[in-house]
């Protein structure tokens, strides 16, 4: 069975995507399709800050594009070996809050010590934290839509044919992938519903065949946390799938749930 992932593709020490990996282990034959590129910003104002641990109570990453910008910081502004020699060890003398374990894989690569990571996502996070800092953010990148989504989507459709599901990965990949996987419907977008009581797959949309010899398919979709759940739900998309922590074993076994013949599909 066809899963398909909108997020791009991260080979972890075995060498291999773990998401395609963990999918892999229920039988589910997973692709990638990245939808969304960054940009960095602010990248002095936020080298200037790295370099003054005695102003701040601690660091929270956000993602691992986070943990990147702070890397690109050391490497640019040729701050590398006072890193190492004392900054390094000043950060890890405060709390160095990160979310999901792919963000503390990385930080822990830049020697600082991490904490927060098994709370899931970035709502219960933001619970574990507030009442222990004054917090100030800087935003050190942005997201702009990946320039070849339109292009991977057609030829993913073209030759792999409807999914049995599509899982988003955040809120502003929904924004720029939604248009075109309505698009890929040709002029049978309203045939994109819920199903409706009568029948027995609930939550499901029923997507028309982009092919002449493609049979009609219940397209699942999934979210890999809250947030993203409800920018599908605000979208008038039922989600059938919320994987409990954003992890690659988490999404695995919702997906592999919510597709068993008692779930959506």
């Amino acid at each position: 069975m066809k899963v398909l992932l909108l997020k791009d593709a991260k080979e972890d020490d075995c060498g291999q995507d773990p998401y395609i990996r963990e999918l892999g282990l229920y039988g589910l034959e997973a692709t990638l399709i990245p939808v969304l590129s960054f940009e960095f910003l602010s990248l002095p104002s936020f080298s200037e800050k790295l370099s003054h641990p005695e102003d701040y109570g601690g660091l929270i990453f956000t993602s691992p594009r986070a943990v990147e910008a702070a890397e690109l910081c050391l490497e640019q502004n040729n701050k590398t070996e006072v890193w190492e020699r004392s900054l390094k060890e000043k950060w890890n003398a405060k709390s160095v809050y990160v979310v999901g374990n792919a963000t503390a894989s990385l930080v822990s690569k830049i020697g600082l010590d991490t904490e927060g990571e098994t709370c899931g996502n970035a709502e219960k996070l933001a619970e574990y934290i507030c009442s222990r800092i004054a917090m100030e953010s800087i935003t050190v990148y942005q997201t702009v839509a990946h320039p070849g989504i339109q292009g991977n989507l057609n030829s993913y459709y073209s030759q792999q044919g409807v999914p049995a599901s599509i899982t988003f990965f955040s809120p502003s990949g929904l924004t720029y992938s939604l248009k075109h996987i309505q698009e890929l419907s040709g002029d049978n977008i309203d045939q994109i519903k819920t199903q409706g009581p009568q029948h027995p797959k609930k939550n499901c949309l029923q997507l028309e065949p982009l092919r002449k010899d493609c049979t009609d398919t219940a397209v699942m979709f999934a979210a890999i946390g809250p947030t993203t759940a409800r920018a599908l739900a605000a979208q008038g998309l039922p989600v059938s799938c919320t994987a409990e922590s954003p992890t690659p074993q988490a999404l695995a076994t919702g997906i592999r749930k919510a597709l068993q013949p008692h779930g959506c599909c």
